[in-house]
């Protein structure tokens, strides 16, 4: 189905399976696709002997530029301490005490990661910095990476900003902006208790618009709050995280799925798996015809995973969703959170990234969770990770370089130029 079409819930096929499929890859894009019987004639040609080939899933909401480490927050939020947006501070002052150098491998690695794991699209945002200097440093590195780059300079207020929340807004929403918007595609805002409420999420949104950045915003993580029924109307392309919903938001966001462009609720359950919260109720979402997302959030206070197979696993088992609805969410979907029609689908005229895995089928990944069962990736056509790239003559450890690709095609979109 289309990237921006919720999952039918009941539906027989919500993925589109062709069984004894072939696929044809010319440069570097879907060529075509169906039977195996009825392929065209080929250059040269790789038997994937009845594996499950998908879409390379699309992670559409990360954290990946930061320094340092919390694993003692984590152990004690094990040993029964609640998670709070305050332990960002801790991964503030690493990532200002950090080289450009130790930045840059730090991420570097954690794409490898990404990509050996079947992740071939990714956001990625600032927020770790809070300063002027600091967050435009970061977005100019993401920019190196990635075509899909957020400004979130609104994470928590910084330190030295914090008994004084409105300075911070008027700092983001002028000279902060003004350097960063320049490298970003997406503005977002951290819209809780212990960041920002409602009024000032709005200014700090308002004021990317004004500069062409899209809105995308986090909502609804601690508790019930504003953001949600704030991202539809401000034409956000996702609301992140959604684990507190009031009959309100779900009727907000049910409402928005029909627009063209609709705003899609972006489910994170490495978070909730991290920090013992309750997980988001993915089927109320579908059952109302809202678009739904899977990402791994990957960071490193409240999700510090990059498998996205386990996030599909973790949906399936917590979230109500069955095994195709969290692929759908973990490639078309993410696909439709950041407004791209190129990726999370394989079909003539699509980016040919694509994950194959070592079993028959795409349930196995939530069938058979913590398996590594990614036997190849290959990304623009290329084969750039697991041994069948190896086979295929291509790099087999993940190791390739990432570097921007622009959007072949994205939804419609506003004042932005992409």
């Amino acid at each position: 189905p289309p990237p921006s079409s919720p999952v039918s819930p009941g539906s027989p096929d919500p993925l589109g399976i062709v069984h004894r499929a072939a696929l044809v890859i010319e440069d570097g894009r879907v060529a075509w696709t169906g039977t195996e019987s009825e392929a065209p004639a080929t250059d040269s040609r790789l038997d994937l002997a009845g594996r499950a080939v998908l879409p390379g899933f699309v992670d559409s909401h990360t954290h990946l530029l930061f320094a340092g480490d919390r694993t003692e927050e984590f152990r004690a939020r094990m040993a029964g301490r609640p998670y709070a947006a305050g332990g960002i501070r801790t991964t503030v002052a690493a990532t200002r005490a950090a080289g450009a150098d130790e930045l840059a491998a730090n991420l570097d690695r954690h794409l490898a990661e990404l990509l050996r794991q079947g992740t071939t699209t990714v956001e990625t945002k600032s927020g770790y910095g809070l300063t002027v200097e600091d967050e435009a440093r970061a977005l100019r590195l993401a920019a190196t990476r990635t075509e899909e780059v957020t400004f979130l300079g609104a994470h928590v207020p910084a330190p030295e900003h914090r008994e004084d929340p409105d300075a911070y807004v008027a700092l983001v929403t002028g000279p902060m902006l003004d350097a960063c918007a320049p490298h970003a595609r997406w503005i977002d805002v951290f819209c809780e208790r212990g960041a920002f409420d409602g009024d000032r999420s709005r200014e700090i949104l308002t004021a990317g618009v004004r500069r062409g950045l899209v809105p995308r915003i986090h909502a609804g993580q601690l508790g019930p709050g504003p953001g949600v029924r704030l991202g539809v109307e401000l034409g956000a392309a996702s609301v992140d995280h959604c684990t507190h919903l009031t009959d309100a938001d779900v009727d907000a966001l049910a409402d928005a799925a029909r627009r063209p462009e609709p705003t899609v609720a972006c489910l994170l359950p490495g978070c909730e798996f991290s920090t013992r919260s309750p997980y988001p109720d993915a089927r109320r979402l579908l059952d109302a015809g809202v678009p739904v997302a899977l990402s791994t959030d990957c960071n490193p206070g409240s999700s510090y995973t990059s498998s996205m197979a386990f996030c599909v696993a973790v949906a399936v088992r917590e979230m109500g969703m069955t095994p195709d609805e969290a692929i759908h969410a973990a490639t078309a979907g993410g696909a439709a959170a950041l407004r791209r029609t190129d990726v999370g689908r394989l079909v003539p005229g699509a980016r040919a990234d694509l994950l194959v895995l070592d079993a028959p089928s795409a349930v196995h990944l939530a069938y058979r969770p913590g398996v590594p069962l990614v036997a190849g990736v290959w990304r623009d056509g290329a084969p750039v990770a697991g041994p069948l790239a190896a086979a295929a003559g291509g790099d087999p450890t993940g190791d390739t370089p990432w570097t921007p690709r622009k959007p072949i095609a994205r939804g419609r979109e506003g004042t932005n130029p992409g």
